[in-house]
Formats: structure tokens, sequence, C-alpha cells
């Protein structure tokens, strides 16, 4: 019991620090933007109120000997995540002090602690550690740059709530080289042998690379016009008898690319740090 306690102390001293920084009466700049992102992710994350109201609880009933210990261990099992949640917190306010004076409107407005609730729902409920990071990336590169509007920035937490993993290094693979082959791509990723195109593996890798295709993420190059159009590709004469077998699911003469949408999305949630709002920029 005298674990839990301990542990329970630790959860209302991390509480007490996210409260500290908020009541602050002269807060700095870095503590307004503080205020204004931790606010809003608290007020987005369903269990962080109900951690505070048992903290609240914990320190009037702490001499009461029939207090219930499933909440003592609820509160156990929440230390670590409150504890992760503040120093994510911490470090986003850091990074978005560092991008200047001119970004403080666009912080505190409304238009963006929206992205930031958004953002803080998904890492709340994300699987894994490397797309916590990717969603926090995102949010807070949408802070200091505006090459895409907030629906578009919306479209890009989607995208790392719906993609798995293997999607994404699939686009940091093409973001990379110039042009990859599937080959490249698997090869890159997954290193030899390459599998049967029967197998399971296969199966899943036409998979990633379909989902992307039709997400809009990546494509493979096509010539355009001065006005941007797209030319259509023009077929060259049969020489040779066609192929008797389907085309393999890792290719090896047709190279992808990201589509200029799959650009902005690499450049807000794997970039680690974009340029800042230039004033005159796009809203």
């Amino acid at each position: 019991m005298a674990d839990d306690n301990e542990e329970l102390v630790k959860v209302d001293a991390i509480v007490s620090s996210i409260k500290a920084e908020i009541d602050k009466s002269s807060p700095s700049r870095r503590q307004r933007i503080y205020e204004a992102i931790a606010l809003a992710a608290l007020s987005s994350i369903p269990w962080v109120g109900g951690v505070l109201s048992a903290a609240a609880s914990y320190k009037i009933r702490e001499g009461d000997v029939t207090r219930d210990s499933l909440v003592d261990q609820w509160m156990v099992v929440h230390h670590q995540r409150l504890q992760f949640l503040r120093q994510t917190l911490e470090q986003m306010a850091s990074r978005l002090e560092g991008l200047g004076e001119e970004i403080d409107e666009r912080i505190h407005s409304e238009q963006y602690l929206t992205l930031v609730r958004k953002t803080f729902r998904q890492w709340d409920e994300a699987d894994t550690d490397e797309k916590r990071r990717l969603l926090v990336q995102l949010v807070t590169n949408a802070a200091g740059t505006r090459i895409s509007s907030d629906d578009i920035v919306r479209l890009f937490l989607d995208w790392l709530d719906n993609y798995h993993e293997a999607h994404l290094a699939v686009i940091r693979e093409i973001q990379k080289n110039q042009g990859p082959t599937r080959y490249d791509i698997w090869i890159a990723v997954y290193g030899e042998p390459v599998p049967r195109d029967d197998s399971a593996e296969a199966d899943l890798y036409k998979m990633l690379i379909r989902d992307l295709t039709l997400g809009g993420v990546i494509r493979q190059p096509r010539e355009s016009d001065r006005q941007g159009r797209f030319l259509k590709k023009q077929r060259p004469p049969r020489r040779v008898a066609a192929s008797a077998s389907m085309e393999s699911a890792f290719e090896d003469t047709k190279p992808y690319v990201l589509t200029e949408l799959g650009s902005q999305f690499v450049h807000y949630a794997m970039t680690e740090l974009v340029a800042r709002l230039n004033p005159g920029s796009a809203r």
C-alpha cells in the first residue's frame, strides 16, 4: 500500500504542476502558449477530468481507511500516461515559442485550438509512440506554416489516424528517393528476399500501394503542359507478344512519386521543423 501511496503522490504532483503553469498571475510568453494548448488538450482527453477529480478526492480522503483501493489503482495506472502528456505539452510549448512572436495570434485562435483538440483526441487513442510524435509534430508545424488550409490539416490528421506505420514507411521511402519502384521500396523497407507474388506479404504490399494511390498520397510520374494539366500517355506500338503473367507486386520499371498533397503531408507531419509563418501567407 505504501507503493500505491507513493505513486498517488506523484500523480498529484503532476496535476499540480500542470495547474501551476496555468495559474501563474504574470505569465511569460511560454506560459501563455502552454496555457492555451494545455487547456485545449486537457479538455479533449476524457480520462484527464477523472484523474483531476480523483486527485482532489484523494486529498480529502487521505486519512480515510475505507478509501476505495480500485480508485487508488486506477490513479496509479494513469500516472505514467499523465506524465507523458505533461512532457509532450511542455515540448510542444517550447517548439511553438521558438517559432517567433508572429505566430501568437495563430496559436490563440479558435481555429488552431480546434486542431489541437482533434490532435490530442487522436494522440490519446494512438497505438504507438511514433504515431503520437507525428500527430504533435503536425499540429505544431501547422502553427508556423500555412501552406495548406486548416481543412487540409484536418485531412492530414485523419491520414495519421487511418494509415498504418507500414503506409508511412512507404511514404518515407518515396520522399527520400527520386522515383523508386515498388521493388526499390520493398528492398529499402524490408530487405531481401523478395516474397512470391502469391504470398500474403505480396498481397499486403499491394494493398499498401493501392491505399496510398487511391488516397491521393502517391502516384506514378506524369508529364504536364504549361498550365499544369496532365498529358495522356501515348501507347507505343506493340512489338512483342503480351506476357502471360500479371504484373508483379514488386515491379521494377515504374517509379512512384508523392502527389502535391502527399508532399504537403510530409512537410507538415514528417518534417521536424518547418519555416515560420510569413506575413501575408495564405489563410
